[in-house]
């Protein structure tokens, strides 16, 4: 039976996984990212974890086919990691061809694919998920930024560039908050994580509006407080959800007009927030769709498991080369 491992990078922690071809995961695995006296140390180690996976399976009927990274700035052509804000190591890493390298001299030649976090969710989506058949979808992932995969005529787009589908990124308030990316009104910082509690921020700041929030410190107003004070009936909570949803709409009606997809995927961070977002969201995204695409594209959750999709992925590269 045909395997891949599927890899996970994320700020914190680099998760792996044994991924058979119809998304079972047979084994996993986790290290940390941070700690590292270098790049090439980190390296290493997810070599020997690699490894550690084949030593695993050698004996089995098991034949593992290669190795899929999501990461964040990962692109796909290059094989690079390139200038990932949330890492600890900067600059441009090159890590497919490192990790090719490294696993060769230890006896193992393997390919190695990898691709930006956002693209390998919906890769994931496309496969193991509600994406299975559907030719035309975008996925958006909602965490501590707004990632973003598009899928067009059953094909992953990464454009001339490997970064081509950041909707995140696309500005929908002309002098705008201040983005990360330099720029100012980008969708992430209306619709990540960060943005929703700054957004209740802003509301408890220039509003004398009752709020449950009033009685918390600054620092201790959380996504899942606003979420928890929204379920009780908080006005002010529940109008930090419509704006939310408001901003990504406009995000999403304009994504729509350049792809034309049949569904948009939310995934993680406030999508687990359900009806709360939902309801809102999809009123918005009609009012402001281009009027041909009206009533032709469905907002839904996921398909995929918060703990799992990233690894599938990742390993979904492998099977769809």
């Amino acid at each position: 039976m045909k395997y891949s491992i599927g890899i996970d990078i994320g700020g914190t922690n680099t998760v792996f996984g044994l991924v058979s071809e119809k998304g079972n995961i047979k084994a996993i695995n986790k290290i940390s990212t941070k700690g590292y006296k270098s790049f090439d140390d980190y390296l290493d180690e997810i070599v020997d974890n690699v490894i550690k996976f084949y030593k695993e399976v050698s004996n089995t009927t098991v034949e593992i086919i290669g190795v899929g990274i999501g990461a964040p700035n990962g692109n796909y052509y290059k094989g690079v990691i390139d200038n990932a804000p949330n890492l600890e190591f900067k600059g441009v890493l090159e890590v497919r061809h490192l990790l090719e390298v490294k696993l060769s001299q230890k006896g193992y030649c393997i390919n190695v694919a990898l691709t930006n976090d956002a693209n390998a969710a919906a890769m994931g989506e496309m496969i193991y998920g509600k994406g299975k058949g559907v030719k035309n979808f975008i996925m958006i992932t909602l965490g501590t930024g707004v990632g973003s995969g598009i899928v067009v005529d059953g094909k992953l787009v990464y454009g001339s560039t490997g970064f081509a589908g950041e909707v995140g990124h696309t500005i929908i308030e002309e002098q705008g908050r201040q983005c990360n990316c330099g720029r100012k009104g980008c969708v992430e910082r209306y619709c990540s994580a960060t943005g929703f509690v700054l957004t209740a921020l802003e509301k408890l700041k220039n509003s004398s509006e009752k709020s449950i929030l009033r009685e918390y410190a600054e620092d201790e107003i959380t996504g899942a407080l606003i979420y928890d004070c929204a379920l009780k009936g908080d006005k002010l909570c529940l109008d930090v959800y419509d704006y939310t949803a408001k901003m990504l709409a406009i995000g999403l009606a304009n994504a729509t007009a350049i792809t034309s997809p049949e569904k948009i995927f939310l995934f993680g961070g406030l999508s687990r927030s359900g009806d709360l977002l939902l309801n809102p969201l999809r009123k918005y995204f009609e009012t402001y769709v281009f009027d041909v695409f009206k009533n032709s594209v469905s907002i839904e959750l996921s398909g995929l498991k918060d703990d799992d999709a990233a690894i599938l992925g990742a390993a979904a590269l492998c099977f769809n080369k």
